[in-house]
């Protein structure tokens, strides 16, 4: 699947975390995450804007090696409650700015050297998620634009749930040897369905453009199956369905976890 346009990504960013921050302003910072075991609304608001600034340090050095998560400036909420809205935009405004300068120059990314905008992909989809988050937390339905969703279950299957940080693949135990999982997605917004096909052959895990059933597959609107595949809706929410063997991916589902 291609990638999104920068411009389009930055501005889903920029969104996502304006929708975060006038969530933030307004609910309270000890609100439970549900879909975050153990966060708060505080702990997920430092976790979004210190990954912001995490991504444009890196991309704004053009850092060919890891650094250090908690060591990025400003990357502490601030203490006045006030004060989380605006820290978190900043973060995101940041981390766009860095990526316009920096183009398509080589960066670290967990999988290794990819160009820059590799980070904009990233935290665009990162930011779209935790806003969910929140979102269920306080009982309101996220709202995902289609394209940005199917483009963030090609980021999901074909990087972010593969091999990182030079680790095994933990698609490879969460797929048994010889099956297949089919991942469709169609919505009225959307110019065309999209398909994945996730396999475990000889060769590894692979994602290919399907070319027939899986074991299982995982079908609806691009939202909802983003929200399924990531942990923050069952996979038997209405909106999706599930065909074939749903033990298969109750086992890709637990062994892929975000």
């Amino acid at each position: 699947m291609p990638t999104l346009p920068a411009a389009l990504l930055y501005a889903e960013l920029e969104a996502s975390s304006a929708a975060l921050a006038a969530l933030v302003d307004s609910a309270d910072p000890g609100l439970p995450i549900p879909s975050c075991p153990g966060w708060t609304l505080r702990q997920l608001t430092t976790h979004v804007g210190r990954a912001h600034r995490w991504a444009a340090e890196i991309v704004r050095t053009r850092s060919a090696e890891f650094i250090e998560f908690r060591s990025v400036p400003d990357g502490r909420l601030p203490d006045d409650p006030a004060e989380s809205g605006r820290w978190l935009t900043a973060g995101a405004t940041w981390l766009i700015d860095a990526l316009k300068d920096a183009g398509e120059q080589g960066v670290w990314t967990p999988a290794g050297m990819s160009p820059a905008g590799f980070w904009g992909r990233r935290m665009a989809h990162e930011t779209i998620v935790h806003c969910a988050d929140a979102q269920l937390a306080i009982g309101d339905e996220p709202e995902i634009p289609a394209e940005l969703a199917a483009d963030a279950i090609d980021e999901w299957l074909t990087v972010m749930s593969g091999p990182i940080f030079g680790g095994p693949d933990p698609r490879a135990a969460a797929l048994p040897h010889g099956r297949a999982l089919h991942v469709h997605v169609a919505d009225p917004d959307l110019s065309g369905a999209k398909a994945w096909r996730v396999v475990h052959t000889d060769a590894g895990v692979q994602v290919q453009v399907p070319e027939g059933s899986g074991d299982v597959a995982l079908a609806g609107p691009s939202a909802d199956v983003l929200l399924v595949l990531l942990g923050r809706m069952p996979a038997t929410a209405e909106a999706v369905r599930v065909f074939g063997d749903s033990d298969v991916l109750e086992a890709w589902l637990k062994g892929t976890s975000f």
